[in-house]
């Protein structure tokens, strides 16, 4: 059976969030009647006998029968009320996403520039995992007072999720078992469960909150003088104690067997990302004879997104949250000999191997230069051959494997190191952005950095015209990278900063008075991650059918992208081809129509329509996308690192596509 897809994933995660929903519901159903049970034997306790009528029935269900109705009515609204407050209030608490659930557990952010060495470390393995999978570049938190091996992924999105570490992860792993910890992540990321994650903790807060209801009256009621009345009390108390335990039974025990499978596909993953099953068996080992436990008082709201056990719980084979750590170490890596690995890690730590700041995959280098046409021309020029068909390169979307991870380390590895430095700090990232569309000389160059300066932005203008010769020679390869790796140093600008990228880029763009498609989807990037405010948005739902027009129009311009050729009427013949080929991918009939230009104007609204689509309709389109991309069955550099911004627009993230070529010889 094949693996699901990213759509797949991200379909069956909305499906689980909608289960979810309706077993909460059903536990608060659950609580409600065992409250308005209680709150009945309350009433029977202190006034029923007193104002029983002389031919009461005295069982049971006589006695019930006397409490009056609003008795029940009050109990029910008032229990439902508080648990769904309590839960609203903490999901909106939690609209900011995995931002404020680090912020939540005391986490502190890594910044781009730090200088320690485990944090780089830590930064540096999830810069490329972020690159070789097409997710923008989480980011990092680390929880300082925690000496236990843990982590976690937080998000609503792929497109804006944080990973957090303990300082034990980062202090007592190797780097190989760093990474296999971290791939562990980038599979919920991929998966869809962040979104599932962050809702459940907000939804049993509201279970949990009746049971801190009980806690709260029996401590009140230690040292009262009034004996039967405080009696009682305790006993409500207790009973609404229990009753709140009552729903987190069935809460942690449904939370506990998805997150277990869960847990164990994530594994999986990571060994499929880094070809390294003993580095996340190892990570495994460590906490077998250490620890994972948390400490910090959220420990059991978030004790389904931590990589291992982060409590304890009674009952633990039920209500454990993760498999087994033998299970787990000996799905991943059967043969793992815990002597054996320690002995071979350690000589590798004297060596300098493992701990070392040394990229996996660097010595042995690229796959070579990119063979040469008859002509002297270059593959990337040409356009290399695409044995994928459509279907097969949608389903690249959200995929990782060991190859695209040792493409992106040494991607990182041929940045020149004042690239490289300049991409941490909030100034010099903006102006890499920029450097990406300048001009590579001449008057529209100076047209571009002359109206920056007019504009107030000299120090901008600067700062991209000094970069800008390192970063056009990297070439087309590089783009999604060095924007990926710039923009969490953007982001911690102040707001001042990030308008003036903005307006720094769109009068780069415009200088030329014609916007390409490549500069329309860099922008459109930027403004996406840099305009998303706190707060959680609504699921994609929408289908293709009604989304008819802006389909056509992202695929036109898609399909004007890929034209070769000056001759008119040639152009013409690959416009319709492309978009033919993508119309009929999507399921869409009649012909495109006349081809049209497009425009910030009109394509920006169009983007923001398409990712409103449902999971598998959005499947659909990226499916056309790379059939109108694909149609002459062949992809040149700038093609594929198009569909990657496209997808990234789209949140849809796609993998580096050419990851058997050297991409510093690939030319436009």
């Amino acid at each position: 059976m094949a693996a699901a897809t990213f759509f797949e994933q991200q379909h069956l995660a909305r499906r689980n969030t909608r289960v979810m929903v309706v077993l909460f519901l059903l536990s608060v159903v659950a609580v409600v009647v065992a409250v308005d049970l209680v709150l009945a034997w309350t009433w029977i306790w202190g006034y029923g006998q007193i104002k029983a009528p002389a031919n009461w029935d005295p069982s049971v269900a006589g006695a019930f029968a006397l409490v009056p109705t609003k008795v029940y009515v009050w109990g029910t609204f008032a229990t439902a009320g508080i648990i769904l407050l309590v839960s609203a209030v903490n999901v909106v608490k939690l609209g900011a996403g995995g931002t404020a659930v680090a912020e939540m557990v005391g986490a502190r952010r890594i910044t781009p520039a730090a200088r320690d060495a485990l944090e780089r470390r830590l930064l540096n393995v999830v810069e490329e995992m972020a690159i070789a999978s097409g997710v923008r570049v989480p980011a990092v938190y680390v929880m300082d007072d925690e000496r236990g091996i843990n982590a976690f992924a937080a998000g609503y999105d792929v497109s804006n999720c944080v990973i957090t570490v303990t300082r034990g992860t980062l202090e007592t792993l190797s780097r190989d078992e760093l990474q296999g910890v971290i791939g562990h992540e980038f599979s919920h990321i991929l998966n869809g469960d962040m979104r599932l994650n962050i809702r459940m903790i907000g939804v049993l807060a509201g279970i949990v909150f009746i049971s801190s209801i009980g806690e709260f009256v029996m401590r009140s009621t230690r040292g009262s003088r009034n004996g039967k009345g405080s009696g009682s009390l305790v006993l409500v108390g207790l009973a609404l104690f229990i009753i709140g335990y009552v729903g987190l039974f069935f809460a942690r025990l449904i939370k506990a067997a998805v997150s277990r499978q869960r847990e164990f596909l994530a594994d999986a993953s990571s060994v499929q990302f880094t070809r390294n099953p003993e580095g996340i068996a190892g990570a495994l080992d460590h906490i077998g004879r250490g620890t994972a436990l948390v400490s910090n008082r959220y420990a059991e709201e978030l004790a389904h997104m931590y990589f291992g056990q982060g409590i304890k719980v009674w009952m633990g084979g039920v209500f454990d949250t993760h498999p087994p750590l033998e299970e787990r170490i000996r799905r991943v890596c059967p043969g793992f000999q815990r002597t054996a690995y320690l002995r071979r890690r350690e000589a590798a730590v004297t060596a300098g191997a493992v701990e070392g700041e040394a990229v996996p995959g660097v010595a042995s280098g690229f796959a070579g230069p990119a063979v040469s046409a008859a002509d002297g021309r270059r593959i990337g020029d040409l356009g290399m051959a695409w044995g994928r068909s459509a279907g097969e390169s949608a389903a690249l979307v959200g995929s990782m494997d060991a190859a695209k991870v040792d493409y992106a380390a040494r991607l990182l590895a041929q940045l020149p190191d004042s690239v490289r430095e300049g991409v941490r700090e909030s100034a010099g990232a903006s102006a890499t952005v920029v450097a990406l569309l300048l001009a590579p000389r001449g008057e529209v160059l100076a047209q571009q950095l002359g109206a920056m300066e007019s504009g107030g932005l000299a120090r901008l203008a600067a700062g991209a015209s000094a970069l800008a010769p390192l970063v056009q020679r990297l070439g087309p390869a590089f783009r999604l990278t060095l924007l990926d790796l710039a923009l969490p140093a953007v982001k911690l600008g102040s707001e001042t900063d990030q308008r003036d990228l903005l307006q720094a880029l769109e009068i780069a763009i415009h200088a030329d008075r014609r916007v390409s498609l490549h500069e329309f989807v860099v922008l459109s990037l930027v403004r996406h991650q840099l305009a998303q405010k706190p707060g959680i948005e609504p699921a994609g739902r929408r289908k293709i059918v009604e989304l008819r027009s802006e389909i056509l129009l992202v695929l036109g311009t898609l399909a004007r992208a890929g034209i070769r050729g000056e001759a008119s009427g040639e152009q013409d013949r690959q416009w319709l081809a492309a978009m033919r080929a993508g119309m009929q991918a999507m399921g869409l009939d009649a012909e495109p129509g006349a081809k049209r230009e497009f425009s910030v104007e009109s394509v920006l609204p169009a983007f923001d329509a398409l990712k409103t689509l449902a999971p598998l309709q959005k499947a659909i389109v990226v499916k056309g996308l790379f059939a109108a991309a694909t149609v002459d069955r062949t992809i040149c550099v700038s093609e594929a690192e198009l569909m990657r911004l496209v997808g990234a627009v789209l949140d849809c993230p796609l993998p580096p596509l050419l990851e058997s070529l050297d991409p510093t010889t690939l030319a436009e």
